[in-house]
This record gives structure tokens, sequence and C-alpha cells, in this order.
């Protein structure tokens, strides 16, 4: 089905694929390097909650420097609210959110104006509610794996190739009918095939086959296992996918601004060292024993490209799967948000924004369904028993999932961007990607280019080469109280030689709603000290030193 405009119980609707005019001739996407990612729900985006109203949105996302908008799943869900991971027709764009045209008119609107679009699909598991394929054949399913949500899809045992056929049909769907730019592959490591190719392997060989060679897809998996296969080459035994969610760099940054140690944050401590250690390799855990597992996790990245690692400091599942759906700077000050900001944003790796960071946006987004009362009813108490041992709230405070209320508070308040402090950090999230985007020693990606050390047990110089030496970027980030450095006293922040650091960027500055500009102090020597009162960052760039 191409669309369930009345509900995914009830008929499809024959949608015509070649009806649609385009506009977006010569489009050929963006590459990996290029991307700046913006995750968004299209439901709470904007208040209408649809594709149309979207596009209104794009001069601004354009404006704020992003080169690429990842909508969370728009398959069809039942009801009119979801997350979208309950998805069961993954052909039909959902009827809440406008329908196929519409899709097409906001992917065609984002490539007008320079915008990749990247879709979020999910490849592991059905939805409870409205999926009708075993009516069809008993052979999607196979009891040979379990996933967390029942019997696998089946991608290994007998029957399976029609079954890969029709996720590699639905990857190339929307690349081609859609024109969409890339797939975010959604818990790939629930994705069970133990045959040869694997699925995720096909799937990527069989959708860039099916394209001109000179089009941009990127293919990425979220994957919690810390897996360099995913990224590797085929004839290097991995899969051949394009980049990877890397969470251990979310999660080291959470808890150095927070002290976070619930849950999976008791594997890490937040520390410069540790995170140091991440940045360098991508991700933290590379085969060490994992205590909130129980067991080891991860191996070595080796050389692989910093690009492929997309990094984030909020995403849709490390804000929404908290019980009150609350945001990062709900939880620290706003100067330790702005320093934050620019840890991710001024390093080679791939970076995602999630909706309504680029201001502080003070809506939550919450965990939200609309099942039938039956499912719901036990999604509500689910929801609940799953946040009853947290220590900072009961279960029963937990928001309703169901409850129509609990939608509508997480949608996005876009008149708050004008106001203080709101405008503030916005202003600041411009400025950093316009550096990403202009300055040359922030458009080398290779791991060679750039260094990071830690200054104390709160902070971290990066230091980033360009061309030459008056490329040079070196930026200081201070998550946790204060920081008195001299820069000649170590190698990571002496400038390059015949130069000396000038001040380019402080997020402390009152135009980003800070408490006002640092200057950097100067013995009678010459050499430099930076104080830094609190939460901070500066980038400082190299000026030759005059000959006169």
């Amino acid at each position: 089905s191409r669309f369930q405009p009345l509900g995914v119980h009830r008929p499809s609707e024959v949608v015509d694929p070649t009806a649609f005019h385009w506009n977006d001739a010569g489009w050929q996407g963006r590459p990996l390097e290029e991307l700046v990612i913006y995750e968004l729900h299209v439901g709470t985006f904007t208040p209408e909650g649809t594709f149309d109203s979207a596009i209104n949105r794009l001069d601004e996302l354009c404006d704020l420097g992003v080169t690429a908008i990842e909508l969370m799943p728009v398959a069809a869900f039942p009801g009119m609210r979801n997350w979208g991971y309950d998805g069961v027709d993954l052909f039909a764009p959902a009827r809440a959110y406008g329908g196929p045209e519409a899709l097409r008119r906001l992917v065609d609107a984002a490539h007008t104006k320079g915008l990749a679009v990247i879709m979020d699909v999910v490849y592991n598991h059905f939805g409870p509610d409205g999926n009708y394929l075993r009516q069809f054949s008993t052979s999607y399913f196979t009891d040979h794996h379990k996933t967390p949500w029942g019997d696998a899809l089946n991608f290994d045992t007998e029957d399976s190739a029609q079954v890969r056929a029709f996720f590699i049909a639905n990857a190339c769907y929307w690349a081609h009918e859609y024109h969409i730019d890339g797939l975010r592959l959604d818990a790939t490591h629930a994705i069970q095939d133990d045959s040869t190719p694997h699925i995720l392997t096909e799937l990527a060989v069989r959708t860039r086959e099916s394209l001109p060679d000179e089009r941009h897809f990127v293919l990425i998996a979220e994957n919690e296992r810390n897996d360099p296969r995913l990224i590797s080459p085929p004839e290097a035994g991995g899969h051949g996918l394009d980049a990877v969610w890397a969470d251990d760099f979310h999660h080291q940054v959470r808890v150095a601004l927070t002290l976070e140690s619930e849950g999976y944050y008791m594997d890490y401590t937040g520390a410069a060292d540790d995170l140091v250690l991440t940045l360098r390799q991508g991700w933290f855990y590379t085969g060490q024993m994992s205590q909130f597992l129980g067991e080891a996790r991860g191996a070595s990245p080796g050389d692989l490209p910093p690009p492929r690692f997309v990094l984030c400091i909020q995403n849709h599942d490390q804000v929404g799967n908290r019980a009150m759906g609350d945001r990062l700077h709900h939880a620290i000050n706003l100067a330790a948000y702005r320093a934050a900001a620019a840890l991710l944003l001024l390093n080679p790796y791939t970076p995602l924004l999630w909706m309504g960071q680029e201001w502080a946006a003070s809506t939550p987004f919450l965990y939200f369904t609309d099942h039938n009362p039956e499912l719901g009813k036990l999604v509500t108490e689910g929801r609940r028993r799953e946040f009853a041992g947290f220590s900072a709230f009961s279960g029963q405070e937990v928001p309703d999932p169901q409850a129509e209320e609990t939608f509508l508070r997480s949608k996005l308040r876009w008149e708050e961007r004008n106001a203080q402090p709101h405008a503030g950090v916005l202003a600041l999230y411009r400025e950093l990607l316009a550096l990403r985007r202009t300055r040359p020693a922030l458009r080398s990606y290779a791991r060679e280019t750039f260094a990071i050390t830690a200054l104390s047990p709160h902070a971290v110089a990066v230091s980033r080469l360009g061309s030459g030496a008056d490329d040079a970027l070196l930026i200081i980030i201070n998550l946790r109280e204060t920081l008195d450095l001299d820069l000649a006293a170590q190698a990571a922040t002496i400038p390059p030689q015949g130069y000396d650091w000038s001040l380019l960027l402080d997020s402390e500055d009152t135009r980003y709603g800070g408490s006002g500009s640092t200057n950097l102090l100067r013995a009678p020597s010459g050499q430099a000290r930076l104080l830094l009162d609190g939460p901070r960052a500066v980038v400082l760039g190299a000026l030759a030193v005059s000959s006169g």
C-alpha cells in the first residue's frame, strides 16, 4: 500500500508515483562530509504537525546552517499520533502528516533550498497493531530469533528471500519515488541474520546499484554495540554502511554536565580523559566490560574517518526516553549548554541536532501513542512500570502516553526563538555552524588534522589544522568549575611558530546570552593566559606576529 487515507485497518488508496512534478532536476544529494543533520518529528515540529507546514520552516533551518533534515519514521501507524516506530505499512506515508503528495512537496522544497532529506526507517520489527503480513504469508517472521518485540523478521531461514526483497524494495522506494537522500536504519542490532550476505550488506549494495553513480545516498545505522563492521567496506568484512550513531559521546557529555549515574550512565565518568578518548576514537567502548550490560562491549574503530560517526548532545531517544521528556538544558545552566554546543559542532565528526536544541526550546519531547483503548492501557502501564524504580519521581508521575495532552505538550513553540534566553542560544548555534562551514581548518575531516587533549578534569583543548599555520584553530572547552590556563605551558595550546592566538568566539559573549566576553591576558613576556570562571568555550585563531 502506498497510502492508508482512513487508517491502517481500512482500504488502501491507489497512488500514481509518476504524477508529481518535481523541481529538483540536477540535485545529487550531499556527501557525508557536508552533513549537519537536524532530526525532527513531523507531528510536533510545527503546530499543524504536517509535511506541508514543515516546508514553511525550511528557510530558518537553512539560516541556522544545517544541511540535512532527518525525519523520524513516517510510515503509516495506528491512530493519529505516534513517534513512528510502531509503523505497519512501510510504503505508506502517514495520513496524520498529509500523505504521499505532501511528503513529496516537502522533499522537493528541501532540495530546492539545498537541504538533503534523510528518512528514519524501521526494519527490525513492526508495530503491534495493524500489520497484516501474516495474512499474506507466515514466512515474514521466524521463531529462530527473538527480539524485544517478539518473533524476529525472517531474514535467514526458509522462504526468507522474499522477505529480504520486501525491505530492500522499501529502501529503493524512498530513494526513487520520493527522492530521499538517505536512510537512518533504526536499531540495527535487533536485525538478526546469520546468512551471507547479511541483509544490511545486501540492502546497501542493491540500493546503491539502483542509483546513478553520482547520486549521494547515505545509509546511517543506529547500533548500540560499537561495531566497526557496520561502516567498514564489504571487502574488509563489513556491511558497507556510511555512518553510525555513536552514543558514547552523548553519554560522556551528559554525565560530565549532570553527574547522572542511573541506567546506562553508570558506564561513564564524564571525566575529560574519557571524553578525550571518546573523541579520539569515535566511541568510548572498544571491548571493555560494561557494568550496565554485564559483558564486554564494542571493538576498536581503527582509522575509520570521523564523518562516519554521528555525534549529538541530544536526539529523540535521549530526550524522549526520559520519563519527563526533559532536554539537556533543563538539567544544567545555559553556560554549560553553550559550551557543550561548541564541543559538538567544532569537531570533525558528523553532528546531529535535535529539533529545538538550537534555541534551548522550553518544550519537552514526551513519549506519546494513539493506540486502541485495550492496547493503550497496556502501553501506559508499561511506561509507568519502566520508570517506577527511578529516584527522582514515582512511576505514576510519568505522563500518560495515550493522552492527547502529552502529544500537544511536545510541540515546539517557534515564537520562543525571538525572546531571551532562546535568541542568544540561537545566535551562538548560527555562528558555530558558520565557523564550521567557512573555516578551512573546520572543513578538514581526516584524523590527522585534529587533536584533543585534557587540560583539567573538566576541560579539553581541541586543535584543528588547515592547509597552513594561519588556518590553525584552538578550541578550549570548559564544562565545569574554573580554568586558569597558561597557553604556553603545554604543547597542545602553544600557537604555531610566528603566531599568537586571537579570540574568534566566546560562548559567554553577551550576544549569546552569556556573562560577557573574556580576554586573553598577556604577561609582560608576551605569554597569554586564559582565565575562565566557569563553563565556557573559546575559539582562538592563529594570527601572525607583526615583524614591526
